[in-house]
């Protein structure tokens, strides 16, 4: 099963790719990968791994061991981000509220469909080079044409 794999620049920009990467099944988050290993076009680039996610959307969590999931105490933040059961009040979160979540451990394994990717050393070519077709312009995207239905012209 192909990973999905985020890659995202100091720009801010984010490209995804799937890719059959083999080499990754094994290695834990913040181990750092060639890019060689994902995709020969990638060549030169090294990553960082930030994150991970499986088909049922558990977290890969820093803190648990192994591949499997367990159930951990989170507070707010990283896999935690709901308000208690039964309260309506939209911006409250209650100070000290801890929930029991499902997480996953910090080893990528097949189970694993999402992963996340820094760019710590850039190759020869640009990512925006390599991925000609993500990132292009909001402008270029959501032009629509002179002849709309709504106005009636063009018919």
């Amino acid at each position: 099963m192909p990973f999905k794999i985020n890659i995202s620049e100091k720009s801010g920009k984010t490209f995804k790719i799937e890719a059959e990467a083999e080499e990754l099944i094994g290695k834990e988050l913040h181990d750092k990968v060639n890019g060689k290993d994902i995709s020969p076009d990638m060549e030169g680039y090294e990553f960082e791994i930030t994150g991970a996610s499986d088909k049922a959307g558990f977290t890969a969590m820093e803190s648990v061991e192994g591949v499997g999931l367990k159930r951990v105490l989170l507070g707010y933040g990283k896999g935690m981000h709901k308000r208690p059961k039964g309260d309506k009040k939209v911006n409250k979160k209650p100070k000290g509220l801890r929930l029991r979540k499902t997480v996953r451990g910090r080893v990528i394994s097949p189970a694993i469909s999402q992963i996340n990717l820094k760019v710590l050393k850039e190759g020869k070519k640009k990512l925006a080079e390599i991925f000609p077709d993500q990132n292009k312009p909001k402008e270029a995207e959501g032009e629509t044409p002179k002849g709309d239905a709504k106005t009636g012209e063009g018919s």
